[in-house]
């Protein structure tokens, strides 16, 4: 190790220990135990999360047929019922790996898949957990099992539910199956980590199918992102066995799997991958013991919103596995029966059109062309990938000499990496005809090579992303939430953001993103008397935008999608998308109160003001508190609703608050050229950490920030 690196390592390991920790966080769940719950049936599982479960009240599951609730332990017989939660005063020392057994009640026509589930406390609800649905009986991982000669007995079908706990654990099962028994055996493990917001390593599990000699008979390990996928014909009768590791050998207490194990019929992809919503579909299916003439019927609801989702095809008199679709209004193209891979024989379509698509074999490409006038603009979007096809796309729109006028790759959706290509504005340069060319990018082709492919013009938009996926607030003080946009296609004017479902005794004070800026902000205030509760919410945001003279303005109508935070290793703080962002009323937590000496200032160009504040701290509470009006952690902003032109002077600011100081000052500067604005709502914030990258956020009363013209 280098002289630097040492000193580097020195600098990291002192900015670790110096960090104070609050006395009170909110749980965040590592796992579920067992991870899966199967249709039809209530089961008990165990929710492992760090800090403190204590006082559990309420479950809440995402979709329809899902239902959870806390298990209270019962008393056994000569024993006292079960302590109510701590009080308030009992309350100050932190569960640091909290445990609680949870019920899940899944309906017998709930649809298989992954759920995010949420745990409401008084400390606030906690980070998003991971329930997967199955069809068939739940059957828990029994240590010892890690050799062939200690292999856990199955009787299938049925989902195993196990954990790779541990440096170089091997979890093994054996089976018995008649001669000609075709089974798929599907793995969920390294997906449903994704979104566990403190599991800074991720399991990638690879399985392994075994006679009883313990010759390997087949193996799978990347089948969907690290997740393997296995179908396996077994030509003779006997004993089987089935392994499960971490292709590294790695392992951890949190990595848990369900390893679904069937011989029922496996849709790996359906043709078309885009849905009408109302419209009756032939269905083409892909995948694994299928009847001999896969074709299905189905409709998507009329009421459908636009996107993604995950559907079970009819076969027969039963459903498949979930499937996933895209539902669009887009006039429908399927990709024509003839050749289209050259120029010359590439498929018309008219604009705007959403096409069903794929590369059936290898080295194929797919051509499309349409006519554009100078000066237009369009988009390209590939959607494959993100519905689990195979394929990884590479599009090119060229002219008619065969020239590239654009390319891409992988595209970016939120804050992710797709191997979907996505070319969001192309502006044509002259009238003419252009072609669309889509293929896979290492030339790779067959029946699991689907696509749905969007050419649209282009109009003004902006997508809106929520810098988190939880507020926590306490009787009588305030939250804030920050919107940070992404504008599209020129779109360039100013948002309105408001919100939906909030709990009973919450009221919201909605900002705006300014046409300068990224970022808005909602400050949310809880009533002194508001009872512990928590809901979903909707954050909605809502702009117009100017069009050609004589037409009336564009309104614009965007939902907020959630994010929810990620520790990464070494400190870095990053984001992940999830499907709710939940307010919640806890009990009193570190901070009881928020001050701020005004709720409204008002900045000539080149001025300065102060604003004190106040803190209440909860007895007993004497951690470091640092005070600010961004959001942002290691020098990058995450939520910075401030006017153009206005900054925090931090010289002047004291904003760190030590041995349980109370009081300090913000105070804020307006450039020489800050452009006006009128009332921008800015939110106060005080912050206590609860590890290097995570924080417990409090805020003040709302306060807006105006900047008045040049004298």
């Amino acid at each position: 190790m280098t002289r630097l690196q040492i000193v580097l390592s020195m600098s990291l390991v002192l900015c670790v220990g110096s960090v104070a920790m609050a006395q009170k966080s909110y749980p965040m769940v590592m796992s579920l135990n067992p991870v899966a719950a199967q249709t039809g049936q209530t089961s008990e599982h165990e929710v492992n999360a760090r800090y403190d479960l204590a006082g559990a009240y309420q479950i809440f599951v995402t979709g329809q047929g899902v239902t959870g609730q806390v298990v209270v332990p019962e008393a056994k017989p000569g024993e006292q019922p079960a302590a109510p939660a701590p009080t308030e005063k009992k309350r100050q020392k932190r569960n640091p790996a909290g445990k609680l057994k949870v019920k899940f009640t899944v309906a017998p026509d709930a649809l298989p898949g992954v759920r995010e589930f949420r745990i409401a406390t008084p400390h606030g609800a906690s980070t998003v957990g991971q329930l997967v649905i199955v069809r068939d009986p739940v059957v828990v991982e029994k240590d010892p099992n890690d050799a062939r000669t200690a292999a856990q007995e199955l009787t299938l079908p049925a989902t195993v539910c196990g954990t790779i706990e541990k440096a170089e654990d091997v979890d093994w099962y054996k089976f018995k199956v008649e001669a000609g028994t075709s089974l798929s055996f599907l793995v969920q493990s390294s997906r449903i980590q994704n979104k566990i917001h403190d599991l800074q390593a991720h399991a990638d599990p690879i399985i392994t199918i075994r006679n009883s000699s313990g010759t390997t008979l087949g193996q799978a390990d990347n089948e969907y992102f690290a997740d393997p996928c296995l179908r396996y014909r077994f030509e003779q009768a006997g004993e089987y066995f089935l392994e499960i590791r971490d292709v590294r050998y790695h392992g951890n207490a949190d990595w848990r799997y369900s390893i679904e194990i069937n011989s029922r019929p496996f849709i790996t992809q359906v043709f078309p991958l885009a849905l009408t919503p109302g419209a009756d579909s032939k269905l083409d299916l892909v995948g694994f013991q299928l009847p001999a003439q896969p074709i299905s019927q189905f409709k998507v609801p009329m009421e459908t919103p636009e996107g993604p989702m995950s559907v079970g095809v009819p076969m027969g008199d039963q459903l498949s596995n979930p499937v996933s679709v895209f539902a669009t209004t887009l006039p429908a193209v399927t990709e024509a029966a003839g050749e289209n891979n050259t120029p010359e024989k590439a498929q018309p379509i008219t604009l705007p059109a959403g096409i069903s698509g794929r590369i059936e074999a290898e080295a194929d490409i797919d051509y499309y062309v349409f006519e554009a006038k100078k000066g237009e603009t369009f988009a390209v979007e590939v959607v494959a990938r993100r519905l689990q096809s195979i394929l990884d796309s590479l599009v090119r729109i060229t002219n008619d000499k065969a020239g590239t006028l654009a390319e891409n790759d992988d595209g970016r959706v939120g804050r992710l990496t797709t191997s979907d290509s996505w070319i969001e504005t192309w502006t044509a340069p002259a009238d003419g005809k252009f072609y669309v060319e889509i293929r896979d990018l290492h030339l790779r082709g067959g029946p699991e090579f689907v696509y749905f492919l969007k050419v649209t013009p282009t109009q003004p938009t902006f997508e809106l992303l929520l810098d988190s996926d939880k507020t926590i607030l306490t009787p009588g003080t305030n939250g804030t939430i920050f919107a940070r946009i992404e504008r599209k296609h020129g779109f360039t004017g100013e948002v309105q953001l408001s919100v939906e479902g909030l709990p009973p005794g919450v009221t919201a004070t909605c900002g705006r993103i300014l046409a300068t800026g990224n970022d808005g902000c909602i400050v949310l205030q809880a009533a002194a008397d508001a009872a512990m509760a928590a809901s979903d919410i909707r954050i909605i945001g809502t702009a117009t935008h100017p069009q050609a003279e004589g037409q009336p303005p564009l309104t614009i109508t965007r939902v907020a999608n959630p994010l929810q935070e990620i520790y990464f290793p070494g400190g870095g703080r990053g984001h992940y998308p999830v499907t709710t962002h939940m307010v919640s009323i806890a009990e009193p937590l570190d901070i009881v109160s928020v001050k701020i000496s005004t709720n409204d200032i008002s900045l000539k160009p080149g001025e300065s003001k102060k604003i004190d504040i106040t803190l209440v701290r909860a007895e007993g509470f004497t951690q470091n508190i640092t005070l600010d009006v961004i959001y942002r952690h290691l020098g990058s902003n995450f939520g910075d609703s401030l006017p153009k032109g206005v900054t925090l002077d931090e010289k002047n600011s004291q904003t760190l608050l030590t041995g349980g100081q109370s009081t300090g000052s913000i105070v804020l500067v307006a450039a020489k050229d800050a452009p006006p604005v009128e009332k921008q709502l800015v939110s106060v914030m005080a912050n206590v950490s609860l590890n290097f990258v995570m924080k417990l956020t409090y805020s003040a009363e709302p306060l807006t920030v105006s900047v008045t013209k040049p004298d």
